[in-house]
């Protein structure tokens, strides 16, 4: 026989069955309501719990050892070996820098974003437009380039947080993430089996991990978006052979950028190099338009065989970000609604750059300096 459960509502005695998801998500137990009017009627007093149990966190995370993982969902069935670990606080950026519309929405909706959201009309960049693209392109390279300096054994993805944070903060950009839909950091980093938009937390990298790092920069009203997945320690032959393949398909998709080329040859490019190595590509993230908009047209699929929209001329710029993985195509989120992750907890590797059509070819705007290769590749 079920336990009845008293609304937590005050004066109010009514059987109750609807439970507070904030205070499930927290592991808090209680906090049965009667009905939706009951529980958005005491919601100013109620939520006071939430912070209270927050902030309990906060304090003993900095006494308490943090070495260990942090479960907030002790339900939740993973697919693979990684598991949370704690945050650390929001990092704030100074307010000089010129930020992005979402960066002070309490629910970091892009609202310039939202007004374009159904539109497949493609941006041609003028002149001046692209040399500031070429700007913050130029910078993201330099903040991933920091952050690749401090991945080793050891290292938390909380440090490489604090580490991209402070480089943008640094040349004077914002960094794109943070608060983008509520994104709790300036980065994302995805290890292993996570395919992609990880949160950086206090989980120390391991030997034998491979960790994904995406960067983006608003740099005076343009953003640029790069990213890499590095070797920590020693790491498999199949991990090895998984991020090589990765960076290939990368790299053939990125030779046939072209004016006149139809956006969704990209895809069969990148499975075709895929599936001739055995591996799957992910289809629930794409690569996108970006200029003065984080994202926007075009949408740019992975996988062979889309509807991609478009074709390419002089002035367009995008991504091109292929995730590939060892076992199936398919992903799932944890409950943190970001971490996206093979559905069978197998490995998975990501590259991206962004690139602007140009009239004969294409340039790779976030290329290093002198080096097209990614760091993997360099000694």
């Amino acid at each position: 026989m079920s336990e009845t459960r008293i609304c937590e509502s005050p004066g109010c005695k009514a059987e109750s069955k609807l439970q507070c998801p904030t205070c499930v998500k927290l592991g808090i137990n209680g906090s049965y309501f009667c009905t939706q009017d009951c529980f958005k009627s005491n919601w100013k007093t109620h939520k006071v719990l939430h912070k209270l149990v927050q902030g309990k966190d906060e304090s003993s995370s900095a006494s308490q050892d943090s070495s260990g993982p942090h479960n907030p969902w002790p339900f939740f069935k993973f697919s693979g070996k990684l598991r949370p670990y704690q945050l650390s606080g929001t990092r704030t950026v100074p307010a000089h820098i010129p930020r992005p519309d979402y960066a002070d929405h309490f629910k970091g909706i892009p609202v310039s974003e939202q007004k374009e959201k159904n539109s497949h009309q493609i941006k041609v960049l003028n002149d001046e437009e692209i040399e500031e693209m070429r700007v913050a392109c130029k910078l993201g390279r330099e903040v991933l380039d920091e952050a690749a300096k401090t991945l080793d054994i050891g290292v938390t993805t909380d440090e490489v947080d604090r580490v991209v944070h402070e480089a943008c903060i640094e040349r004077n950009c914002y960094p794109s993430p943070l608060n983008y839909y509520q994104f709790p950091k300036s980065c994302c980093t995805s290890i292993n089996e996570v395919i992609c938009h990880g949160i950086p937390d206090r989980r120390p990298l391991q030997e034998g991990d491979i960790c994904n790092v995406d960067v983006t920069v608003y740099h005076r009203g343009f953003h640029g978006d790069l990213n890499e997945t590095f070797f920590i320690g020693n790491v498999s032959d199949s991990a090895k052979k998984l991020v090589n393949v990765t960076w290939e398909c990368l790299k053939k998709s990125m030779d046939a950028v072209k004016p006149g080329e139809k956006y969704r040859e990209i895809g069969n490019v990148i499975q075709k190099h895929a599936q001739a190595n055995n591996f799957s590509v992910v289809r629930s993230y794409c690569g996108h338009g970006i200029n003065q908009l984080f994202h926007t047209a075009p949408s740019v699929p992975h996988y062979a065989k889309n509807k991609a929209i478009g074709i390419m001329k002089p002035g367009h710029c995008f991504t091109i970000e292929p995730m590939i993985s060892e076992g199936s195509w398919r992903d799932e989120m944890w409950p943190d609604n970001w971490t996206a992750v093979t559905i069978d907890g197998m490995l998975s590797a990501q590259f991206e750059h962004t690139l602007l059509v140009t009239d004969d070819g294409v340039e790779v705007l976030t290329e290093r300096p002198g080096n097209p290769l990614p760091h993997f590749l360099s000694p």
